[in-house]
């Protein structure tokens, strides 16, 4: 049985930074694409950033370019989060996807975590 599990977050004022981690049981990371998603409290859930396992592949949402940063070691995935706005807060999921390339749409991820509530403060 596949489980992803999240880690890291939490409260923060506005310019501070967050790391948050993904780690999996029951799936080795090789030949996944991972990627973390956000949601909002009444709004749909977004994609954040995307990594592609095999080689380090990344892709960012708008919202997250040049303040976030997605890296792996063996067996954890990460997003750095700086620069830290208020708008920044919802609930951060970890997401594998089967597909070749990084994907921007959640139905195209297959496993998910539990999330990790980050809360920015102004």
């Amino acid at each position: 049985q596949v489980r992803l599990v999240e880690s890291g977050g939490g409260l923060v004022q506005a310019g501070g930074s967050l790391r948050l981690s993904c780690t999996a049981s029951g799936l080795t990371f090789v030949g996944y694409v991972m990627a973390w998603f956000r949601q909002a409290p009444g709004k749909e859930r977004e994609f954040v950033s995307g990594l592609r396992w095999l080689n380090n592949n990344t892709a960012y949402a708008d919202s997250a370019k040049g303040r976030f940063t997605i890296s792996r070691d063996d067996a954890t995935l990460y997003l750095q989060m700086d620069s830290l706005k208020p708008e920044d807060t919802a609930v951060y999921y970890c997401a594998a996807s089967t597909f070749w390339n990084i994907q921007t749409s959640d139905s195209k991820y297959y496993y998910w975590g539990q999330g990790t509530q980050v809360t920015v403060s102004s």
